[in-house]
């Protein structure tokens, strides 16, 4: 079967399972676009507004079902455009695949119009990239990228394509798709000494991360915590991996974790940290991290051992491989002290006081999850909204919080609630922003109108840069250098101009009614929720401190 470039091109992408590709036409990529004219009942095309937004996408799309996103732009500003996304996915670990076209191949190197050297630009960001040189090589680097993408730790992956590449014709077989399958991990002295040295322990605590979320791992982690009878924590990408209100859940861990984890840590004896990566904002001091403990790193990344924690017994491997080993020489321990003293530190930790005559962030939070279920997705941007979602959202399912985190993209946020709505059709998704966060990427609102993609955005409008002005008042005397905002956005007339439902909301009244109201209304919504400008994310422990120093009031 001789094909052009372009259609064999998505021809592979349908092999592959693709059904919906998020992106923006141009010149490089005209013949790639006329080719998915001709399989539009095989892949749904979403245009956005701009590719950062189709990037972002991709990543909502890949981090709540676990399949690969895919983003297409054009060559040059458009291929640019995308590297923010690219960013944030190579550090969260998103399998994602992204298509950029590009010049000609006699025109690379000219500085031809829209010419950019995309693959020397996202090098330092991509589990690997290609230039696609050959026709004749196309469909197989399609494959490869999507094994790379999906396999090991996971992440993205770009395809440059020059123009004549798409209009040059070759054969195309299609090819039967390989299932990936993680390598079992097959050393059982290490699984017998680790599960003996959880037996034995007196103070152990489970520390996991995304890499639970990643291998699937939700349900195996719980059978196991249940099963030793051990207390577990959690990272901010790992939110949802255990249910939010069980007995052995101390909550998110690390800067504005709960002061129950923080402690649980620093004073366990044993610490099963799985498919994490000890970041600064979890083992801010890494010299003083768990320092009574034996650490046992869990992790299918070799690169990660001892990186920035030194780890007393490692196993690299699939997390729910591993895990599942474990659970079969594993044994019930009661720990009576230990999580009586758990208890102990529970009811002197952090909690948020109710005041219904204004917009408290914990209040605002609850009133979305009782109200969505367990079902119910939610999908944040980044700063102070992102941090209080994270601690109150109430998620008990894996990939049900969607947020960025390695990179922290302000601007992450609707993109990617975009792609998880599409991958959920049946579900609500409920953007968390805030007004810093929000105004980077609003555009997307026409996106989601305009393909009837309903999502419901809740905006902590506090007219300012709220996170960092929490850091200028804690850390710089109050000196409230450019985060003030006070812009004069009517967010109400915004949503009527593109067509969405906006909602205006000063206490906790309002925003249920209006809250109501949005979930049973087919439309898109924006709730603006004016929250006091002085309003905190705590607990707080500081860069480079520990738990000795946590800010609580």
């Amino acid at each position: 079967m001789m094909l052009r470039g372009a259609d064999i091109l998505v021809k592979t992408l349908v092999e592959q399972g693709v059904d919906v590709v998020f992106g923006f036409p141009g010149g490089a990529v005209l013949e790639i676009y006329d080719a998915l004219y001709h399989h539009k009942d095989e892949i749904n095309h979403v245009i956005t507004c701009h590719e950062q937004g189709a990037a972002h996408a991709a990543e909502g799309y890949a981090k709540t079902t676990g399949k690969v996103g895919v983003a297409i732009a054009t060559s040059g500003p458009g291929a640019t455009n995308l590297v923010t996304g690219i960013a944030d996915a190579y550090l969260d670990s998103v399998p994602t695949v992204f298509i950029t076209g590009n010049v000609s191949t006699n025109l690379i190197g000219k500085d031809s119009f829209q010419e950019t050297y995309i693959t020397g630009v996202t090098m330092p960001i991509t589990k690997h990239n290609f230039v696609v040189r050959d026709v004749n090589e196309l469909a197989n680097t399609v494959r490869e990228a999507f094994r790379i993408a999906n396999s090991g730790r996971k992440g993205p992956v770009l395809i440059d394509l020059p123009k004549d590449i798409t209009m040059k014709k070759a054969e195309y077989k299609p090819v039967e798709i390989q299932e990936i399958i993680p390598k079992k991990y097959d050393n059982s002295e290490m699984i017998d000494k680790v599960a003996k040295l959880i037996n034995n322990a007196k103070r152990p605590v489970v520390y996991c991360g995304g890499g639970i979320v990643a291998s699937e791992a939700s349900q195996v982690l719980r059978e196991f915590v249940e099963k030793a009878n051990i207390p577990a924590t959690y990272t901010l990408m790992a939110a949802g991996v255990l249910g939010y209100e069980e007995k052995l859940n101390l909550g998110m861990v690390g800067m504005h974790g709960t002061a129950t984890s923080n402690l649980a840590i620093d004073h366990s004896d044993v610490l099963l940290a799985l498919g994490v990566r000890f970041d600064d904002r979890v083992a801010s001091n890494v010299k003083k991290f768990a320092k009574n403990a034996k650490i046992v790193h869990i992790d299918i990344d070799a690169s990660e051992i001892n990186k920035n924690v030194y780890v007393d017994y490692s196993l690299v491997g699939d997390v729910k491989d591993i895990l599942t080993q474990l659970i079969e020489h594993v044994e019930y321990k009661e720990r009576k002290p230990w999580l009586e003293q758990i208890e102990e530190w529970k009811k002197k930790d952090y909690i948020p006081k109710d005041d219904d005559s204004i917009l408290r962030p914990h209040q605002i939070l609850k009133t979305i999850s009782d109200n969505i279920g367990e079902d119910g997705i939610i999908v944040t941007d980044v700063g102070q909204h992102q941090m209080w979602a994270a601690q109150y959202n109430g998620r008990v399912k894996s990939r049900h919080f969607v947020t960025s985190g390695g990179l922290g993209t302000m601007g992450f946020g609707y993109g990617a609630a975009l792609g998880a709505k599409i991958a959920n059709k049946d579900k609500d998704v409920i953007h968390i922003t805030g007004d810093g966060s929000f105004n980077m990427n609003l555009n997307e609102v026409i996106t989601s109108v305009n393909h009837g993609i309903k999502i419901i955005t809740v905006l902590f409008n506090n007219k300012s840069l709220g996170m960092v002005r929490q850091w200028q008042h804690h850390f710089y005397d109050d000196r409230f250098s450019e985060t003030d905002l006070f812009r004069k956005t009517d967010y109400l007339k915004l949503a009527e101009a593109f067509g969405a439902k906006g909602y205006h909301c000063t206490n906790l009244a309002e925003f249920e009614d209006a809250f109501k109201k949005a979930l049973e209304n087919p439309d898109t919504a924006i709730i603006e929720c004016m929250i006091d400008r002085d309003e905190r994310v705590l607990p707080l422990i500081p860069a480079g401190k520990t738990i000795e120093e946590i800010i609580m009031d």
